[in-house]
């Protein structure tokens, strides 16, 4: 047998445990390991009435009881060692690729464990430079930085990490989703771009230079362009990635538009990781409720990868 994907439970309290359950009883789960409490993911199959006869489980001990909808950083260094494994796993080639299940930043902090997310914790066990992708059908955005607070993002545009983030996407989008020459289409920093420094000198002084050097590269780098008009259907059309300056500048169009099918890929990374799109949904959890479309699309996403690079 192949090697499997590995499935990150997440944060046991909210949603990952539903939507495990919900796989095993939805899609071929045969190239599947589950990391996580076997324990928790029976009780929440008791609860939903359904079975996991089909899921194959690594079972990873969480040392403080699970109680749906409610976090308990006791059990935060389990679920930061889960993803350990799944990262080392994958960099040894136990698994052929992570797909992680949402965790909860906040409860990870409170529990004295530095945390800013997936995207950084896989970039700092495996190497590479991560970019953050998102995908649904018709539209991928990526990322020059991730989640970093509003009023340091300005200082964070630089010429090296847009550098650094344009080749990696130019690199990975043929690696991982065969797309030889990918078009970037490249928001500006500023409100209209900076309407010729009058809005802001970003644009002039760090994102142009830098596209038009890449250009010199082979780089199809297109703008940078009015963030309000990126997503414009004529501009779509000419792109394969739209590259947002900042998280909430791309993201809540692409969440507005797939949000339920939309997946997470982590590139720049010697391993292939896909997620979810969403939190931990904690008042959904045990609920029934919980919309398995996104994970069911990250799994997917994953094979897909896989088959490219193959």
């Amino acid at each position: 047998m192949k090697q499997p994907l590995a499935l990150t439970l997440g944060e046991p309290a909210g949603i990952g445990p539903d939507l495990c359950v919900e796989l095993a009883n939805r899609i071929d789960c045969d190239d599947l390991l589950v990391i996580g409490d076997r324990a928790v993911i029976e009780a929440r199959a008791k609860a939903l009435g359904k079975s996991i006869d089909r899921l194959r489980i690594e079972h990873i001990v969480f040392p403080a009881p699970v109680v749906p909808g409610q976090l308990n950083p006791a059990n935060s260094a389990t679920v930061v060692d889960i993803l350990k494994r799944a990262a080392q796993g994958c960099l040894a080639g136990t698994y052929a690729a992570v797909v992680t299940c949402p965790v909860h930043k906040g409860v990870i902090n409170d529990a004295g464990i530095a945390f800013s997310g997936h995207t950084e914790f896989f970039a700092e066990q495996t190497g590479g430079y991560p970019v953050m992708l998102l995908a649904c059908p018709g539209l991928r955005v990526a990322l020059v930085t991730t989640h970093l607070p509003l009023a340091q993002v300005p200082a964070a545009i630089t010429a090296e990490r847009l550098d650094a983030v344009l080749t990696v996407l130019h690199q990975d989008m043929h690696k991982g989703f065969g797309i030889l020459n990918p078009r970037l289409l490249v928001c500006g920093l500023n409100p209209h771009a900076g309407e010729s420094g009058h809005l802001g000198r970003e644009e002039i002084d760090v994102i142009s230079p830098t596209l038009a050097k890449l250009r010199t590269q082979g780089i199809q780098c297109i703008g940078p362009v009015p963030a309000d008009t990126a997503f414009a259907p004529h501009l779509l059309n000419q792109a394969d990635v739209i590259v947002a300056m900042y998280h909430d500048q791309g993201l809540p169009v692409l969440k507005a538009r797939g949000f339920g099918e939309a997946v997470n890929v982590t590139l720049g990374l010697p391993i292939i990781r896909t997620s979810v799109d969403h939190g931990t949904a904690l008042e959904l959890a045990g609920a029934g409720k919980a919309d398995v479309g996104s994970l069911i699309s990250a799994i997917e996403t994953a094979r897909q990868m896989l088959d490219h690079a193959a």
